[in-house]
C-alpha cells in the first residue's frame, strides 16, 4: 500500500466529536458563555470572522503546537476583547454551525452552534495553583 493510500484511509476514518456543553483540550477549556456570569465581551468589542485557515487561539509553551479555531467560512466570529475577572479567558466565539478547536497532538473537538469562551485551564495542588502547560 502506498503512503498516499494509507493517509487517505486515515482521513476517512477520523471522527471529530461534536459536544454540547463544556469540553477541554490540553491546556484549554471551552465553556458555553451562558455558564459564566462574570465573562462578557467588552463594550464595543471588535469581532472578526474566522477565516478558512482558522484563528490561532494559543500556541503551546516554548513555541509548541497551536490550538486553532476553525469553521466553515461565514459561520463563526471571534473576539479577544473580553472582560474576565479571573484573567483566564483568551476569547469568545459565536458560531452559527459547528466550530472546531484543532490541535496537532490533541486532535479536534467540535462545539454545537452557540457562543463560547475559550479559557486557559488551571491545575491545583496543596501548595499552589498554576496554568496547565501543553
Amino acid at each position: 500500500m502506498t503512503e498516499s493510500l494509507v493517509l487517505d484511509q486515515l482521513d476517512e476514518s477520523v471522527r471529530i466529536p461534536v459536544i454540547r456543553g463544556m469540553h477541554a483540550q490540553g491546556d484549554l477549556i471551552v465553556i458555553p458563555l451562558y455558564l459564566l456570569d462574570s465573562v462578557t465581551p467588552t463594550p464595543g468589542a471588535s469581532w472578526r470572522a474566522v477565516p478558512p485557515e482558522g484563528v490561532e487561539v494559543l500556541r503551546g509553551a516554548a513555541g509548541g503546537n497551536p490550538h486553532a479555531l476553525v469553521a466553515e467560512p461565514g459561520t463563526c466570529r471571534w473576539t479577544t476583547d473580553v472582560t474576565d475577572p479571573s484573567g483566564l479567558a483568551l476569547g469568545i466565539f459565536s458560531a452559527d454551525t459547528v466550530a472546531y478547536l484543532m490541535h496537532p497532538e490533541h486532535g479536534g473537538t467540535g462545539s454545537v452552534p452557540g457562543t463560547y469562551v475559550i479559557r486557559r485551564q488551571r491545575e491545583h495542588s496543596h501548595f499552589r495553583t498554576r496554568l496547565v502547560a501543553d
